[in-house]
């Protein structure tokens, strides 16, 4: 397809709640820029943003949808948009931030019958977080129980001031057929195709809508000095005056456009796609920030500047390879180039350029500063990576790091088959560099697999059998439990063997000690008059790390304690490393058994943002698994943050219990603290 210069390029991110329309929309606008003869459904499978096996069957979003479409403007150029359509549900959470690394504007889509929900204010945070500027576009106005107004009054409730509103809708539910332009003052009744003509205002909206483009207009100039001036001299400013002071504004975040659409009947739709064209910015008008060392700077999108190119999501692709979706931040790349990964400081080479819609691939020649594009096989260049000119100033630089996800729930894996074991590890390292909110632990023979989600690792898993041919079985992830002496004891660990020939013989005189909680383990040296030859006590201190590790009479491993060897034997011919290894160890054993052990508990100190309307059950539900609340915050926003102690056999499913009570409006975050005693009647037998 052609590609437009950058001035006239428009990358938009589709941010909002799970099931607002966002794929639907991009479905007509792909139609009616005539990328499509007839738009896709989601309830047929059909659409092009959600093409994966996993997602049809679930008819929802779980990945980020790439939808490129060329659209002529009012203004009779030509312009290249690419829509990033997102998932709404908070498990895949990772393609909405690859989106907003990418974008230059956010279009956060509302439903008219759900209005503002949890997946809304998620949405308005990411962007705001990033500085995007936004859209709102109001979806579904054709269903039963849309209200444009008090999706508009709840928007302005949940988020501020700023939302002007440049339509409103021409009959609503089933009899939604048109919109009214607020700044122009026009009528646009639509047509079956989604094609408006100009018409009068009907006199049942003629009213609001001039007082409301009274009220924009007054939005519209109170931020810019001159022209507020000449509107309270009485010289009204021109629509088109109004909507470059407004595409200024959008730039700024001082001023959110709120439009409405039906996605189905593709009512308001060619207007979206106009405004998208008009007001939104292009990528020389918000230069990427990057870092080169410490110090963070912005790179211009210039075409013919040092090329500079970011990686911002991965996907494995079952029949290609790994596909790398990236965003060419300055310069032009074409196929052949060799450029360097500033991060693993690995050389790449280009091996050919596409642009991806769906899951087809459009190849080009070419991609400029400002444009989306899609690598195949790159091997060394993780998401989040600069590709850079290997002698070009961007060798120097990083990208921002993402926004971090830590993990709230996890799964212990177990191979299949001894084939699905060997490729377990290269398998998920693959799907780790796909989906950044994946992470994997590796503990001994056990491989735990941690995500946002209970649905994030079960779309992982499967992806895990389909793409890669690796099958696993799953379990809770077990708690981690602990065990240390109750009391200081002495204990003699023996070792004495003869059957002929040589033998084995050790005799360790040991005092077992507790340590305060968290500090490991201590090995004392007390031993005089060579009782125990110097050479052998680093065996004695083996034989007793390995009973520790063993574990206590519980079967947890032994932590915090202190062995202090103060006497022993050993023999001239039969004593040996292994004989002093095993009399340590039985030693210990033997320790650990007459003072007895008491069970350790890890304990993770848990953070969660919650509304303040939740707090109260939030905290009562902590307080309900044993959970220490150490600080509650109130913060700017409304919301309140909470801290507290839990311990981790608590927490297996909080995650998905916390957005039960929350409505899916908490942000929760859990990492290791120490570890606790645990009560004696919670002991796993």
């Amino acid at each position: 397809m052609d590609q437009a210069t950058t001035p006239r390029t428009r990358t938009v991110a589709l941010l909002g709640a799970s099931g607002a329309g966002k794929t639907t929309l991009v479905e007509e606008l792909l139609h009616q820029a005539g990328v499509l003869t007839r738009p896709g459904r989601v309830e047929d499978g059909s659409t092009v943003s959600d093409h994966e096996p996993e997602e049809v069957a679930r008819g929802i979003s779980l990945g980020l949808g790439v939808a490129p479409f060329p659209w002529k403007a009012p203004d009779g150029a030509t312009y290249d948009v690419t829509l990033l359509d997102t998932p709404g549900s908070a498990d895949f959470a990772g393609a909405a931030d690859a989106a907003v690394a990418a974008a230059d504007l956010a279009l956060v889509v509302v439903s008219a019958v759900d209005g503002v929900q949890a997946g809304t204010h998620a949405a308005w945070r990411l962007a705001a977080d990033a500085g995007l500027p936004t859209f709102v576009v109001v979806t579904k106005e054709d269903k039963a129980r849309a209200d444009f107004r008090h999706v508009l009054a709840d928007l302005r409730a949940a988020f501020g001031d700023g939302f002007v509103p440049l339509e409103l809708p021409l009959g609503e539910e089933s009899s939604f057929t048109g919109v009214a332009d607020v700044l122009t003052e026009q009528g646009f009744a639509y047509d079956k195709d989604g094609h408006h003509r100009t018409e009068p205002l009907p006199a049942d909206v003629a009213d609001e809508e001039h007082r409301l483009h009274d009220e924009v207009t007054e939005e519209i100039v109170a931020h810019d000095d001159e022209q507020l001036e000449r509107y309270l001299a009485g010289d009204v400013p021109s629509a088109a005056e109004l909507e470059r002071t407004l595409a200024h504004e959008v730039q700024d975040r001082e001023a959110f456009p709120v439009l409405v659409v039906s996605g189905v009947t593709g009512v308001g739709v060619d207007r979206l796609a106009d405004l998208l064209c008009e007001l939104a910015p292009s990528p020389t008008d918000r230069p990427k920030r990057v870092r080169a060392g410490d110090t963070v700077v912005e790179v211009a999108a210039d075409p013919a500047g040092p090329v500079l190119v970011h990686a911002f999501r991965t996907v494995a692709d079952p029949f290609v390879g790994q596909v790398t979706l990236v965003r060419v931040l300055s310069g032009t790349v074409r196929p052949g180039d060799k450029l360097l990964n500033t991060t693993t400081r690995t050389e790449e080479r280009v091996p050919g350029l596409f642009r991806l819609r769906g899951k087809e691939h459009l190849p080009v020649d070419s991609v400029p500063a400002g444009h989306v594009a899609a690598i195949a096989k790159l091997a060394a260049t993780p998401s989040g990576s600069l590709l850079a000119e290997r002698t070009g100033p961007g060798a120097a630089m990083t990208a921002e790091p993402p926004r971090p996800r830590p993990p709230v729930y996890a799964l212990a894996l177990e191979p299949v088959t001894q084939s699905d074991d060997d490729r377990l590890s290269a398998a998920l390292g693959r799907l780790t560099a796909e989906d950044v909110t994946l992470s994997v632990d590796r503990t001994g023979d056990r491989t735990v697999l941690r995500g946002l989600g209970d649905t994030h690792l079960t779309v992982a898993l499967e992806r895990l059998a389909r793409v890669f041919g690796v099958h696993v079985t799953t379990s809770p992830v077990p708690v981690g439990y602990r065990e240390t002496i109750r009391k200081a004891v002495e204990a003699e660990g023996k070792v004495k063997k003869q059957s002929g020939g040589h033998g084995q013989y050790a005799v360790v005189q040991l005092r077992v000690s507790p340590l305060p909680h968290g500090s490991g383990f201590e090995f004392v040296d007390k031993v005089v008059g060579g009782a125990i030859p110097r050479g052998y006590l680093p065996a004695v201190q083996r034989g007793v790390v390995e009973a520790m590790e063993h574990g206590g009479p519980h079967g947890y491993p032994v932590v915090d304690l202190r062995v202090e060897v103060y006497d022993g034997k050993a023999h001239s011919v039969d004593s040996s490393d292994m004989a002093f290894r095993t009399a340590a160890a039985t030693g210990v054993r033997d320790a650990l058994a007459a003072a007895g052990t008491v069970v350790l508990e890890p304990v993770s100190h848990v953070e969660v943002v919650v509304p303040a309307s939740a707090q109260g059950d939030v905290m009562s539900d902590l307080s309900s698994r044993r959970g220490r609340i150490s600080a509650t915050t109130s913060l700017d926003d409304g919301t309140v943050r909470i801290e507290a102690s839990v311990p981790e056999a608590e927490l297996s499913r909080y995650a998905l219990d916390l957005r039960s009570i929350t409505g899916g409006r908490a942000e929760l975050t859990m990492t290791p603290e120490r570890f606790d005693v645990c009560p004696d009647h919670l002991v796993p037998a």
